[in-house]
């Protein structure tokens, strides 16, 4: 198994279209921001896909070691498998006690 750093925007939009909710914002960064905002609010959804997203995001808990991820735009994850010739690999992205101590590790070898 590896540990690899990988770009989170993917699983943002995922989750944005799965649950309704945006993740990695910092905060409001002035008036450019709130028009963005404007904008996806203007995207037409029909009542049971809001309905859906609402009934999705009530049960849904995020961690927040990983919410802290999303916010730089990287995730670390594992590769279960040997790529080979392929190009693609499996894996998974780290959660709880084995993403925190494996940030534990990259931050004694930052040292």
């Amino acid at each position: 198994n590896t540990i690899v750093q990988i770009d989170a925007h993917p699983f943002m939009q995922w989750y944005t279209k799965h649950y309704g909710i945006e993740l990695g914002k910092k905060g409001k960064k002035g008036h450019a921001g709130g028009e963005k905002q404007e904008e996806q609010a203007e995207e037409k959804k029909s009542f049971k896909v809001i309905g859906n997203q609402q009934k999705r995001a009530a049960n849904q808990k995020l961690d927040t070691t990983i919410e802290e991820q999303f916010q730089t735009g990287r995730l670390l994850a594992c590769i279960a498998s040997r790529p080979g010739q392929s190009g693609r690999c499996d894996g998974y992205i780290l959660e709880g006690e084995e993403l925190a101590f494996y940030k534990r590790k990259l931050e004694k070898k930052k040292k």
